[in-house]
């Protein structure tokens, strides 16, 4: 609005200069990119971010699977570590040798973290893996893309907007460098006549 009403203050002022109706025009121009690159950007963004985690989510669901493992024997002891993929229901995590059969239905066994806090040999859990058997985070959810696919979005629109005023500012550093250096001309041109009798008089 301000941006607005300057265009309009300097519409019908006889002090106006050039300069000062084309630096209104400026700001005004980059606030109307800024309106419409926002949301565009966003929105481009956004979408093209989801239908990319969305191709992600299907092809996780399709090749991680939750298989049962066995505990086999606790290793060394360390502090119970924290499941990062667990998010606000964060589990304890023990570091054992277990035991498992692939999807392909390849034995295996190795040092895995095991989603439990006191972990006992024989003992039976969860873990995801890939088709032939190796350790693998869970897949990706849904809930989780689309968090990702706006946060994206969100950040474009930044981007947008402070490439926007970047270029804005950079215009209006450059048209004020130009006054000055129009000024100092103008100076220049005066100081020879400074002190002279009758300078000024009409």
């Amino acid at each position: 609005m301000r941006t607005i009403s300057g265009v309009w203050r300097w519409r019908g002022n006889p002090l106006r200069r050039p300069t000062d109706v084309a630096e209104a025009w400026v700001c005004l121009l980059a606030l109307l990119l800024t309106l419409v690159a926002m949301p565009v950007a966003g929105t481009i963004t956004g979408f093209a971010a989801q239908d990319s985690l969305r191709r992600s989510v299907r092809e996780q669901r399709h090749t991680r699977h939750l298989v049962t493992a066995k505990v086999l024997r606790i290793l060394a002891q360390a502090p119970p570590e924290a499941d990062p993929d667990a998010g606000a229901a964060r589990t304890s995590r023990s570091r054992v040798l277990a035991g498992w059969t692939a999807p392909d239905g390849t034995r295996r066994r190795g040092a895995v973290l095991a989603d439990v806090k006191s972990p006992r040999a024989g003992e039976h859990f969860r873990l995801w893996t890939d088709p032939t058997g190796r350790i693998t985070t869970r897949p990706l959810d849904s809930a989780t893309a689309r968090a990702h696919a706006v946060l994206a979005g969100f950040g474009a629109a930044v981007v947008a907007a402070g490439l926007i005023e970047s270029v804005r500012r950079l215009v209006l550093w450059r048209m004020v460098r130009r006054r000055y250096a129009s000024w100092d001309r103008a100076w220049d041109r005066a100081g020879p006549d400074w002190g002279k009798a009758g300078t000024g008089s009409s």
